[in-house]
């Protein structure tokens, strides 16, 4: 059964940062707040535990389409190849934000993903998990929860999520309500900006 971890966006514990990040690190699945909904993530590195998360969305992980969340843009020459200024003016001014921004993918790309020609790129505006991600060192890959349902109701309560995830991750950290708007995602892969989603964050950007 998962932990419940209370963390607090505003001062994260660092106590409580390293025990999610050990679990990461073990292999484990943990369901996170962001600055959008919910998220439900592991340790980029581990093949294993994305072939949960992606199991877990019904989906093959060949298939899947799961973002990266970074801790800042100091991560981006990872696994995106080279881009324009104009990309990455954009970049600086959205992040941290309620965006994920599609780039293309380079060739140090995880194991798992070798065959994706894109990478979506997400870094929140939320200190529980971009800390999260700065203690590990690396990326978590990033999917968000959400009721089966006709219309995608995202679900916000942390107390709801533990007792429906409770026997399908490790960790599931009450970082407060979380929001009902996905990200925006917009693809800045090719010559055209194109327009993915519109959510949460503003076009203004742009």
């Amino acid at each position: 059964m998962a932990e419940f971890i209370k963390i607090y966006n505003e001062n994260p514990n660092p106590k409580e940062i390293d025990r999610v990040v050990k679990v990461l690190r073990r292999g484990g699945l943990i369901i996170y707040p962001t600055d959008t909904v919910y998220g439900l993530g592991c340790d980029i590195t581990n093949t294993r535990a994305l072939e949960q998360v992606a199991r877990l969305k019904n989906s093959k992980l060949a298939k899947a389409n799961f973002s990266f969340i970074c801790n800042d843009l100091s991560h981006l020459s990872d696994y995106v190849k080279q881009i324009n200024k104009a990309t990455y003016k954009i970049l600086k001014r959205a992040l941290p934000g309620a965006y994920t921004f599609i780039l293309p993918g380079n060739n140090n790309l995880p194991k798992a993903f070798k065959n994706k020609k894109t990478v979506g790129i997400r870094v929140p505006d939320n200190n529980i998990v971009r800390e999260i991600v700065r203690e590990l060192g690396n990326p978590i890959v990033s999917t968000s929860i959400y009721d089966e349902d006709d219309v995608i109701e995202y679900t916000t309560d942390p107390e709801l999520i533990y007792e429906k995830w409770k026997d399908k991750v490790d960790i599931v950290i009450d970082g407060g309500y979380g929001g009902n708007l996905a990200s925006t995602v917009i693809d800045l892969s090719k010559d055209q900006i194109e327009i993915i989603r519109k959510g949460k964050g503003s076009l203004d950007v742009l």
